[in-house]
């Protein structure tokens, strides 16, 4: 892996009309492959400028505000969905329900090419203007705002580790307030440990859904009242979430133009189902180095994997044994 020479700050970026469901089972904030998507196509639009082009991207939320409601006597909440013109037969012509969401995020873009700090930060103010004309996750983004806070920053990186970490305490300040989205799979795997000591046939989906939902146990100790057993929600450490990182293949890679109906005939085409993990939401000034915030692409083809992956785990384990 390459390792990123200076990093590009998009701050305070306003969205508008993002998509909140970009998985089967889930529905909020959305998925780490629309920011990596989104990262790839900016790199596209500076492919003269850029030799090496961007690495990871690191992916801070300042708010969400999803477009739902719940009705008076409705337990489930539901979305705004838009009302489409009629049809032929005057009725509304079906379509997939679409659930939207306003939100203000920050990037961090690791940036593999040396440039000087002036042609960086003239780098910057032409990447912002770029990026007032794409759309994120689905959404439109909003005119930037006028303030210092809201401009893009070029940040070159020290050679060594421990300049690279000072750095990272300073630009954390600019991420609050916020929280950064990291990958917590250590704690999905212990989690499918734990539950195989009582059920041998459990899976990771079934893990994932126990970190996930809310957990009401009964019988557990009263602390108030000794001797008395009360109903209590299971407590977990953490803002835990589950997030889809990709896809698997369902089918062997097809020929350009094998499959009928594809978008084109000159790229290759497979069948594939989404990947989800357990996500995190952490506060950046829990963070330490820089390699925790950032999200990577990770593909093998013959594996039939596409997804993402963040290091925020690896370096919370080694840390912790470390402590040890």
């Amino acid at each position: 892996m390459i390792e990123p020479t200076a990093l590009l700050l998009l701050p305070r970026l306003q969205v508008q009309n993002a998509n909140a469901i970009s998985g089967p089972i889930s529905w909020g904030f959305p998925s780490p492959t629309a920011f990596i998507g989104f990262v790839h196509a900016l790199e596209r639009r500076f492919s003269n400028e850029l030799q090496q082009g961007f690495g990871g991207v690191g992916i801070v939320c300042h708010s969400f505000e999803p477009h739902l409601s719940q009705p008076p006597g409705r337990h489930m909440k539901i979305f705004h969905l838009t009302r489409n013109p009629v049809g032929k037969d005057d009725k509304p012509a079906s379509f997939v329900e679409e659930g939207r969401a306003h939100m203000e995020i920050s990037l961090v873009i690791a940036v593999h090419d040396f440039m000087s700090q002036k042609n960086g930060e003239y780098f910057a103010e032409d990447v912002m203007q770029i990026v007032q004309g794409m759309r994120l996750a689905g959404g439109s983004i909003l005119p930037i705002r006028i303030g210092k806070r809201f401009e893009a920053q070029w940040k070159p990186l020290a050679e060594d580790i421990e300049g690279q970490n000072e750095q990272f305490q300073k630009l954390r300040r600019r991420l609050l307030p916020g929280f950064a989205l990291v990958q917590r799979s250590d704690l999905l795997s212990e989690q499918l440990d734990e539950m195989r000591q009582k059920n041998p046939q459990a899976n990771s989906l079934d893990a994932l859904m126990d970190l996930s939902r809310l957990n009401i146990e009964p019988d557990l100790p009263n602390p108030e009242k000794p001797g008395e057993a009360i109903w209590s929600v299971r407590k977990k450490s953490g803002w835990l979430v589950p997030i889809p990182i990709g896809y698997a293949a369902l089918s062997p890679l097809y020929d350009p133009g094998e499959v009928a109906n594809t978008r084109d005939n000159t790229t290759p085409f497979r069948f594939v189902e989404s990947l989800y993990s357990l996500g995190e939401w952490v506060s950046p000034h829990r963070m330490t180095q820089l390699q925790q915030l950032l999200w990577y692409l990770k593909t093998d083809s013959e594996a039939g994997i596409y997804c993402c992956s963040n290091h925020y785990s690896n370096d919370f384990t080694h840390k912790s044994e470390t402590a040890e």
